[in-house]
């Protein structure tokens, strides 16, 4: 919540402390959950990398990830904000997209320098493109997803 003051030597603007507190519990739980499903994801590469691929391991894994982990930040991250059904299922189909993509494009990269990339190699790729788009993911779940209600 801002409060508009002016008065000489004060802000116009004055933030209240409970939204900083507030960021620091999502961004927490946020990394907590990003955690424990990068780890998973790793986990199900490798199992289905030798089976099917990196591109389809890629993709299966990502599956199964995408949609706990946003079930998590839907209960417990975010549960103090709403969000509408359709949008968190648009978001879940989104960030799919984006990270199947994404590791798609990381994965043939890493091809392109390395001839013949191990399953540690690729994954360890994946899991630094994880980070990256993470922060990019937890902006829009903050900011868009599960936004600020104005009471």
């Amino acid at each position: 919540m801002t409060t508009t003051r002016w008065a000489p030597g004060h802000r116009i603007i004055r933030r209240a402390p409970e939204r900083h507190h507030e960021l620091g519990n999502h961004a927490a739980w946020y990394v907590v959950a990003g955690v424990v499903a990068t780890g998973l994801q790793a986990v199900l590469f490798l199992v289905f990398q030798p089976i099917l691929g990196p591109q389809a391991a890629n993709l299966v894994a990502l599956a199964v990830t995408t949609v706990g982990n946003t079930e998590f930040h839907r209960r417990v991250t975010f549960a103090t904000r709403k969000s509408h059904a359709g949008k968190r299922h648009f978001q879940d189909l989104v960030t799919f997209a984006f990270y199947a993509a994404y590791g798609s494009i990381v994965l043939a990269s890493l091809d392109a320098v390395i001839t013949e990339p191990t399953a540690l190699e690729q994954t360890g790729a994946l899991l630094a493109a994880s980070v990256v788009g993470g922060i990019a993911r937890f902006a829009v779940l903050r900011w868009w997803v599960f936004p600020r209600q104005n009471a």
